[in-house]
């Protein structure tokens, strides 16, 4: 019928809306919860370009590292990997490195590798007496790091005295062993990483002194067993080796060692002369009665063992026998002996010469 009014619907009141929005809301929630949940413990990308590389720099912030894995196809959602990694503290504790991903991995299991650090890594063995020049070759070979880049930090006064070094160098105090570095870790840190594997492993030991050491510093110490890993790789003859010096650094007598002149010298050409054992170098003890001013290599726990306890003998000399052994004697002549023995070649010019440099004593 015309003019007939229909039942006007009732007013929608505040206290409705906010009803009506939280009863979504709580309707809602649980299926986003489980949606999280559902993405971070289970979903993996189906991203057919597996194996991918992603490199997170120094500097980056989380939110890079998220877009460089969303661009990579290695998680599928940024907002909720964001969030679980913020959830549990974990976005400040991401570390720098190169990683590869060769399969779907759930988000979970990417922020894991990330935080605990598993990229990829270069496995190295840095062999017991390499110098700090011998090791910046072979990381260089390796394309681990710049050979003239890791000298120059090497170098740095800055970062040999938070070493607790000063002026004494780097040279023997970089541990052998073998290390896993990533292609992008800096020089500085790969030091510092050798370092302090020297400090948990070496120091403990030279800290220790006995009556056959009181009189020698932590660094004289150090200085003798880089000596010692330079004069023989026998292990056997290293205490023997380390007795020659101790034995000769109390009558202070020159401890007439060839390595230490080598280290010593600007050009080495591999022949070690007359002129070399005259050279006025501080390394050079055929000139100096005492030890040179450091290490001539990073040494191995066995040499420094050795100079901690030498043998209990007399020597005061010792020539090669050239099958990688040497020959000890206690005086002069019966050193001279041994040497027209085992090293006849070399009689007329080199052991004539040390002969000389040997007759003030």
């Amino acid at each position: 019928m015309i003019g007939h009014q229909l039942p006007s619907a009732a007013p929608v009141t505040k206290a409705t809306f906010l009803r009506a929005a939280l009863l979504r809301a709580a309707l809602g929630l649980p299926l986003v919860a489980a949606l999280f949940f559902y993405n971070i413990y289970y979903s993996h990308p189906a991203s057919p370009s597996f194996p991918v590389e992603v490199r997170v720099e120094a500097g980056d912030s989380f939110a890079t590292v998220t877009r460089k894995l969303r661009e990579q196809q290695v998680v599928t959602n940024g907002i909720f990997f964001s969030l679980w990694a913020r959830l549990h503290g974990l976005e400040k504790k991401i570390h720098q490195g190169l990683y590869r991903f060769d399969a779907n991995a759930a988000p979970w299991e990417v922020l894991e590798r990330l935080v605990s650090g598993k990229g990829i890594f270069h496995s190295v063995t840095i062999p017991e007496g390499l110098t700090v020049k011998e090791i910046a070759d072979l990381l260089d070979k390796m394309q681990i790091a710049k050979r003239e880049k890791f000298l120059a930090v090497a170098a740095d006064p800055s970062l040999l005295t938070a070493l607790g070094l000063g002026d004494r160098g780097l040279e023997g105090y970089l541990f052998p062993s073998t290390y896993h570095f990533t292609p992008a870790m800096p020089e500085r840190d790969i030091i510092v990483a050798m370092a302090e594997q020297f400090r948990r492993s070496s120091q403990p030991l030279l800290a220790k002194k006995s009556p056959a050491t009181a009189q020698l510093s932590f660094h004289d110490l150090l200085t003798l067993a880089s000596i010692v890993e330079k004069e023989t790789g026998v292990e056997a003859e290293r205490g023997l080796v380390a007795a020659v010096f101790h034995n000769r650094l109390k009558r202070q007598m020159p401890l007439q060692s060839d390595p230490t002149v080598i280290y010593g010298l600007k050009n080495f050409t591999g022949n070690l002369t007359k002129k070399d054992l005259r050279d006025d170098n501080p390394y050079n003890t055929y000139r100096i009665g005492a030890l040179p001013p450091g290490p001539i290599c990073n040494p191995s726990l066995s040499s420094i063992k050795a100079v901690l306890q030498p043998a209990d003998v007399p020597y005061l000399y010792f020539v090669s026998k050239n099958d990688g052994t040497h020959a000890f004697s206690e005086t002069l002549e019966a050193h001279n002996h041994a040497v027209k023995t085992y090293q006849p070649v070399r009689e007329p010019a080199r052991s004539q010469a040390k002969k000389a440099l040997a007759s003030h004593r």
